[in-house]
């Protein structure tokens, strides 16, 4: 418990050290009720255990220029798969997001009814994606397990640009 402590934000920013041409802009999105707000706690060592949902609009082109997009996906919500795999789909056709990594928390891993993260890389065609990286991190944002990991794959990227 005390690594899960040390998650987050902090941890991204201790490896970028002494980067100063680094910036650090992250875009996170997913459907509702995928576990982004339970996530954003957990990068920040917060209390998971006391969340208010929230509700923001979607992405829109204005957004400034993005470095990493990081999509949350419930994965015990089998019935929401196809729903959520157009959400992404329309993501990656965005023309300002041409080219920009993705990080796929496949969260909700704690939960006996998730599909492991290499089901659903499969049954949303992740393989197709060959203009961009792309990961996906089987996590639990309640737990913290596989945070850290998503986040080491996001500052690598970060660092190989440097």
């Amino acid at each position: 418990l005390a690594e899960i402590k040390q998650l987050g934000l902090l941890s991204v920013m201790q490896k970028l050290k002494g980067s100063t041409e680094l910036e650090l802009r992250i875009v996170l999105l997913g459907l509702d009720n995928a576990g982004k707000t339970t996530l954003l706690k957990c990068l920040a060592s917060e209390d998971v255990n006391t969340i208010t949902p929230t509700q923001v609009s979607k992405y829109t082109q204005n957004q400034p220029l993005i470095f990493h997009l990081v999509y949350v996906i419930d994965s015990a919500d089998k019935k929401r798969f196809e729903e959520t795999g157009l959400e992404l789909s329309e993501l990656i056709d965005e023309e300002n997001l041409a080219g920009v990594p993705i990080l796929i928390f496949a969260n909700k891993q704690d939960l006996c009814t998730a599909s492991p993260a290499s089901e659903i890389a499969e049954g949303l065609n992740l393989h197709t994606y060959r203009d961009r990286v792309w990961q996906i991190q089987a996590c639990s944002a309640v737990t913290g397990e596989g945070v850290q990991d998503g986040m080491n794959w996001i500052c690598n990227n970060l660092l190989k640009k440097k």
